[in-house]
């Protein structure tokens, strides 16, 4: 029962890790850029996220530009497109994957074929983990050494928004899932290693009979 209820919250994590992800990779600020100038009114907010770039002014007008072309990128955008993207679908997976494997549902045959299930879907959520931890700590990386950077302009110099800080919160909530999920099944494994079923052979009686004289022989 404990086991069970620890995979349900474990699988709570999960969703709250793959809902986080999929809108770490939509939002559009990954890094912020608040220059207000000499004058409060006219204030501008440039965010920049992986698929598009948005301005934010401070009467109420927003724009937004998609970056249509992929090449033009730097790698480090390129690189957390492509990982972000693989995590969603992951995660995904992951779920589809530990709701027959949960020892809660009714779903994916015998114990066996659960646990093997369970743990794959742990898998899956602990490389989408791993994958959603690549792409924002390398952005933050870019973010800070740009922001250090005596070189850069103060106008051009970028903080961490509010979508790498999702993206790493999702990221651990999907790693900590994955680990339950697996850590779960490979005890229960580790039992039945551990307690193999005992079974005792008894000699039959047929054979016992067999072995010895018998007394209809020497009547």
């Amino acid at each position: 029962m404990a086991s069970a209820s620890l995979q349900f919250f474990a699988f709570i994590l999960a969703l709250f890790g793959v809902f986080g992800a999929i809108t770490a990779t939509l939002l559009p600020n990954w890094k912020v850029n608040a220059d207000v100038g000499s004058n409060i009114i006219t204030a501008i907010t440039q965010m920049q996220g992986l698929w598009m770039d948005c301005t934010w002014y401070s009467t109420g007008m927003f724009s937004c530009t998609l970056k249509y072309s992929v090449l033009s990128l730097p790698i480090y955008i390129q690189a957390a497109r492509t990982t972000m993207v693989l995590s969603c679908i992951l995660s995904a997976f992951g779920i589809c994957i530990t709701t027959v494997g949960m020892k809660c549902t009714k779903l994916g045959g015998d114990t066996d074929s659960k646990s093997h299930a369970c743990f794959a879907g742990g898998v899956c959520f602990i490389l989408a983990g791993i994958l959603g931890l690549v792409p924002t700590s390398w952005y933050t990386r870019e973010i800070i050494s740009s922001f250090l950077d005596q070189t850069i302009p103060e106008s051009s110099k970028h903080e961490p928004g509010g979508a790498v800080y999702t993206g790493f919160i999702s990221a651990g909530f999907l790693l900590i899932a994955g680990v339950i999920f697996c850590t779960s099944c490979f005890k229960k494994q580790q039992g039945a290693w551990i307690y193999p079923s005992k079974q005792h052979h008894f000699p039959s009686t047929e054979e016992g009979s067999n072995g010895g004289y018998n007394l209809k022989d020497y009547v």
